[in-house]
């Protein structure tokens, strides 16, 4: 008889490592422009609140195709939506280098976030083709631990590729974008060939093993929402979708600003790329931890709350931070706490939902994600502009993660009472 957890095990051997890397490439092309902005924005003629607002549009372009990018997923397969997107992609992230000031950088970005819209949500309904909700904490922990890899990887690289100013007449942020931007095609072409749509379709899994994963994940299909109408009126979809919204403003207004935060502190372009991934180091390494933890007490509201407090707590010290080992020391709680949520929360929305509501939904819930993404990007352009320094944009961003602490908790209560409603009454049959 062939073991669950060995089967498991399996697909996540075949799987997650590839996704991470994905995920890995996808990220690195959404948040380079950072370490672009260290000479870029001075070449192009582009102020804070220019960069801002160009940096968080790519979020609204993701935001509009995100639901519709999902559920495309369901019914075209995996193997053929992937590789249409990173082919697509890879060739708008390589066409930013034709940057030539703050519109044609707006139309980029924006158009960049429609091609990449889909790879992320859709990931995370991937997911619940092959894994069973106790698995998939330290799962997404795993192939989200691409965002802090991202910049562990991608700050020395992109300032390394920054010295190739002039270069056949290039300037160095422009190297940056084709060097970054090309191997997501080349990425897309090995995902034709290595995503299977899901495991019926997969050849390296015997007929038991794909038995077993179907019993599996059926003995623990969430009927409560199946359509996806009914999902997106139900309050909990909205509060998961207002709590990744608080998030996501601390975490794009951190990251995306953090190579010129640090720079700012007195670091010169190539320093700056080695400084910012230690905080990433320190944040991978929590939400693999976290993610961990989260599945073997099986507790994901508590775990989420928790990591958003901290997250919280270190942009309030690094609001009113003195000096630079201090604002270094709070960056990095906060990005502890901001990425060991990850596997917790999106753990959440396949526990009620399933099948067209889970594209659909999931898809809903990282649209609304998205308006973080462009915001907190955006509003610390802005309190940079008027106040030139970063310690207003901090307290607003602390203020977003406190949000999403309290409405996580009282998620908490109402899916508690939820699950409790549900329960069989004593003395009457189930």
């Amino acid at each position: 008889m062939v073991d669950q957890e060995q089967v498991f095990a399996k697909c996540a051997r075949r799987l997650i490592p590839f996704i991470f890397f994905l995920y890995l490439v996808n990220y690195i092309d959404r948040v380079n422009v950072g370490f672009a902005a260290l000479t870029m924005n001075q070449d192009v003629g582009l102020s804070p609140s220019d960069f801002g607002f160009g940096a968080g549009i790519f979020f609204l372009g993701y935001l509009l195709f995100q639901m519709p990018a999902n559920l495309i997923l369901q019914k075209l397969g995996a193997r053929r939506w992937v590789f249409w997107m990173l082919v697509i992609w890879g060739v708008i992230s390589a066409s930013n280098a034709l940057i030539q000031g703050p519109y044609s950088y707006y139309g980029l970005r924006l158009f960049l976030g429609v091609a990449e819209a889909g790879l992320f949500p859709g990931m995370l309904l991937y997911m619940t083709f092959w894994f069973p909700n106790a698995w998939r904490g330290r799962f997404i922990s795993s192939f989200m631990a691409a965002i802090p890899m991202a910049n562990i990887v991608g700050g020395p690289l992109s300032t390394s590729i920054l010295e190739m100013d002039g270069i056949f007449g290039l300037h160095g942020w422009q190297w940056m974008f084709v060097v970054e931007g090309l191997p997501a095609t080349l990425l897309g072409i090995a995902a034709y060939f290595w995503l299977p749509d899901g495991p019926a379709n997969a050849s390296w899994l015997t007929d038991e093993e794909k038995s077993v994963i179907a019993k599996r994940l059926a003995s623990e299909d969430r009927t409560e929402h199946s359509d996806l109408w009914p999902a997106l009126r139900d309050p909990r979809v909205w509060a998961i979708s207002l709590v990744l919204l608080g998030n996501q403003v601390g975490l794009y207004g951190v990251q995306l600003w953090m190579p010129q935060i640090i720079r700012s502190l007195g670091f010169s372009n190539f320093a700056t790329g080695w400084v910012v991934a230690m905080p990433f180091v320190v944040g991978m390494i929590a939400m693999i931890l976290w993610g961990r933890s989260s599945d073997r007490k099986n507790e994901r509201i508590w775990h989420t709350a928790i990591s958003l407090s901290v997250a919280a707590f270190g942009l309030i010290i690094a609001s009113i931070a003195q000096s630079n080992a201090v604002m270094l020391f709070a960056l990095t709680v906060s990005l502890a706490g901001t990425l060991s949520y990850n596997g917790p929360f999106f753990s959440l929305p396949a526990t009620f939902l399933a099948g067209t509501a889970a594209a659909g939904g999931i898809g809903f819930i990282n649209s609304v994600g998205s308006l973080g993404r462009f915001v907190g990007p955006w509003a610390v352009g802005i309190l940079k502009e008027e106040s030139g320094a970063y310690g207003s944009s901090m307290a607003v961003m602390a203020s977003a993660m406190i949000m999403a602490a309290v409405i996580v908790l009282v998620l908490g209560r109402v899916m508690a009472a939820k699950r409790a409603h549900m329960q069989p009454k004593p003395g009457r049959a189930a």
